[in-house]
């Protein structure tokens, strides 16, 4: 049996040599394909921006809709910056609240998880499973 040299250093060599040196893999058409969280997200102003890191659960978006909750841009940025200070401090699980508005916010992931104003928080306004507020 006739022993086989190496003679590639990486597979972006082999390709280059079997497939052609300017070979790039098919993309589909999902590159293109806006999903319709975030079309409603836009929609009903929970982001205003598309570099915005911080997202929105379906919870939290049906939250906003149902209780007909929409966000400013300045509050979306006092959003972004309480979870910015809870990040800072360490907290996973904060309630982020902004004028007459309460977030429960997964800060590692920079989630929102659920929304309410301060007319639909029932039980004394009691917030249960978070590890530190932030009042932005």
């Amino acid at each position: 049996m006739e022993r086989i040299q190496n003679q590639f250093g990486s597979i972006e060599q082999v390709q280059n040599q079997y497939l052609g040196k300017n070979s790039r893999p098919v993309s589909g058409p999902s590159d293109q394909v806006t999903s319709f969280t975030d079309i409603l997200s836009e929609k009903f102003g929970i982001q205003t921006e598309s570099n915005q890191s911080i997202r929105f659960s379906k919870h939290a978006t049906e939250r906003l809709y149902d209780r007909n909750i929409t966000l400013t841009k300045e509050q979306n940025e006092r959003l972004q910056e309480g979870v910015q200070k809870a990040g800072e401090k360490g907290i996973n699980e904060s309630l982020v609240v902004i004028d007459s508005l309460a977030f429960i916010v997964n800060v590692p992931s920079q989630t929102v998880v659920t929304a309410m104003d301060q007319t639909n928080t029932t039980d004394s306004n009691v917030f249960t499973n978070i590890d530190g507020a932030v009042i932005a």
